[in-house]
């Protein structure tokens, strides 16, 4: 039952009797972390996974496990998606059209974090361009093929509560930039991008969701110092305790993929469509400093969510 899973779940025991046979799953960022977890346990219960990503040299070596592991029936095929490029974006998507093959599942789960300034090929800030902007792109180009039944999941992240969207600078063009602040504008980005896809898009059988994976040690954190990290883990756990939480834990990286697979696969799509998940339940509204645990109310805001759309579709181009 969906209740009995938690934080300490695996993605094996989320999925355990589970048979994904006939299945066919897409999840980004298969190159390394949670991405590669991901695709193994839907393959290995029988899933035909197609992994989306940027260097399909390095997926190819990081997905070895999943093919060996893969159950009969379950596999693996990679093709290209650089996120941060929409030339890039839209060819994968266009391939997938044209091949018309429908997907029951689809798990947005690439993405950076606190990166450097910098700029996307397009010239977006690049958390914003690739966590939010080429997911959009590319899922609402492909969303023809998601059949009656199927879902999507956003990875987002507790730390969406750094900031909410700005929609009148969403480049730092006059907003000095901190890359933790522009990783939260990303992460509140994919939860009301999952909101206003669900809305758009259950009278049709297809759901939305957007889920926070637990803090993990992944490729992810690859710009952070780790001196910064873990000055950050203390003042989220003095936080924490100081509320009366509990102590903050790395979760290891088929933990922290569970909550994917519970969402795309174990939840019903009534009780997770258009919400926020993490530790494989539906999330809580919570205000305060405190950013362990919970979902703020302005990353959940239906009229903010369509805001977003419309902001997003003027800065790519293109209406869907």
């Amino acid at each position: 039952m969906p209740g009995t899973f938690g934080a300490t779940s695996t993605t094996d025991e989320v999925l355990e009797g589970v048979d994904l046979s006939g299945k066919r799953i897409l999840v980004t960022g298969v190159s390394a972390g949670l991405g590669v977890e991901t695709a193994r346990t839907l393959a290995a219960h029988g899933a035909h996974v197609v992994g989306a990503a940027r260097d399909l040299k390095k997926a190819e070596i990081a997905t070895k496990q999943v093919r060996d592991d893969a159950a009969k029936g379950g596999g693996l095929e990679l093709v290209r998606l650089d996120l941060g490029s929409l030339a890039s974006v839209r060819a994968c998507a266009d391939w997938l059209v044209a091949a018309a093959e429908p997907f029951d599942l689809v798990i947005a789960n690439a993405g950076v974090m606190a990166c450097p300034k910098s700029l996307t090929s397009d010239g977006f800030e690049t958390q914003f361009g690739t966590n939010h902007l080429g997911h959009f792109v590319f899922v609402n180009r492909i969303a023809r093929l998601l059949k009656p039944g199927s879902r999507l999941v956003n990875l987002s992240s507790a730390g969406h509560r750094f900031s909410d969207v700005d929609l009148e600078d969403p480049n730092f063009e006059r907003t000095p930039y901190a890359e933790f602040v522009a990783y939260g504008r990303s992460k509140t980005a994919n939860i009301l991008f999952a909101v206003e896809f669900d809305r758009r898009h259950k009278a049709n059988g297809v759901r939305a969701a957007a889920v926070h994976p637990g803090v993990i040690r992944t490729e992810l954190s690859r710009h952070l110092d780790p001196a910064v990290l873990a000055q950050m883990m203390e003042r989220v756990n003095a936080a924490s305790v100081a509320s009366g939480g509990p102590v903050v834990s790395y979760k290891t990286i088929p933990q922290g993929a569970a909550t994917s697979v519970w969402c795309g696969v174990k939840a019903s799509a009534d009780r997770v469509g258009g919400r926020y998940c993490e530790d494989c339940h539906v999330a809580e509204l919570v205000e305060g400093a405190d950013i362990r645990g919970g979902v703020r109310a302005y990353a959940l805001d239906g009229d903010r969510a369509e805001a977003l759309w419309a902001k997003s579709e003027e800065m790519v181009g293109e209406r869907f």
